[in-house]
């Protein structure tokens, strides 16, 4: 049995949702996403001084840590198989690479950030920071977390670095923060509300001003929450509020 059939809430929730963004954003969301050969890699930055100026497109940047499912999810938000590489050898991002989405010049970029943890580099974290710090056209950064696995030390501390981001010494907030759980299917089914909910926890404890999780699940048919993906893309980066 379906992790969703034994959680009919969860799905009715969902269900409900998908319905709702779909008779508000579809228009622009086929503009935007519904093409996948509109999504293209377009720059990759070795270090902070090679990161590429992008026309002031809103931006949106993803890490987690190694193998946490990133280049899955992202491939399924971009109706790709195989635009953001996929390897079961850990560490494989070494940059910050640039995806445009939409057709040209683009709506947006996603910009895929090198994982963290056991396998980071310090000269990545240096390279991640600066982007951060200094990149105008940040919206939003998302931070993905495993289902089965859990927080660990590496994503505790992550998670607090960027909260110490979030906030600049004049008291603003350039860009948010939210976190999206991946590979949901990994978890027995009669055990997702209790995993959810000690997720939610921990987030919220190591970083106050993240926004809630995104449950998702790239192997389930079809990818769950990929929807509410695209829509948190749309909404942050200001999209639904562009006439097509």
């Amino acid at each position: 049995m379906s992790l969703l059939c034994l959680l009919p809430s969860l799905h009715a929730r969902a269900t409900q949702k998908a319905f709702v963004w779909s008779a508000k954003y579809s228009t622009r969301v086929q503009r935007i996403f519904a093409n996948a050969k509109d999504a293209d890699f377009i720059a990759g930055a070795a270090s902070a001084t090679n990161i590429p100026k992008l026309h002031g497109l809103p931006e949106v940047i993803v890490t987690g840590r190694a193998n946490v499912g990133k280049s899955s999810l992202f491939n399924a938000v971009l109706g790709r198989t195989s635009l953001l590489h996929t390897s079961k050898r850990a560490g494989h991002t070494r940059q910050l690479n640039f995806y445009r989405v939409g057709a040209e010049p683009g709506k947006l970029i996603l910009v895929d950030a090198p994982g963290y943890g056991a396998r980071g580099r310090p000269e990545w974290g240096a390279m991640f920071d600066e982007y951060l710090r200094t990149r105008k056209e940040l919206r939003r950064v998302y931070i993905l977390f495993n289902a089965k696995h859990g927080l660990n030390a590496h994503d505790r501390e992550m998670l607090t670095h960027l909260s110490s981001l979030l906030i600049t010494p004049r008291g603003t907030q350039p860009w948010t923060l939210q976190s999206i759980i991946t590979k949901a299917d990994t978890i027995p089914p009669n055990d997702v509300p209790m995993v959810i909910q000690k997720l939610r926890k921990d987030i919220h404890e190591a970083a106050p001003l993240c926004l809630p999780p995104i449950l998702t699940s790239t192997e389930m048919k079809p990818p769950f929450g990929i929807d509410e993906v695209r829509k948190s893309i749309v909404d942050v980066c200001g999209l639904n509020r562009i006439h097509p």
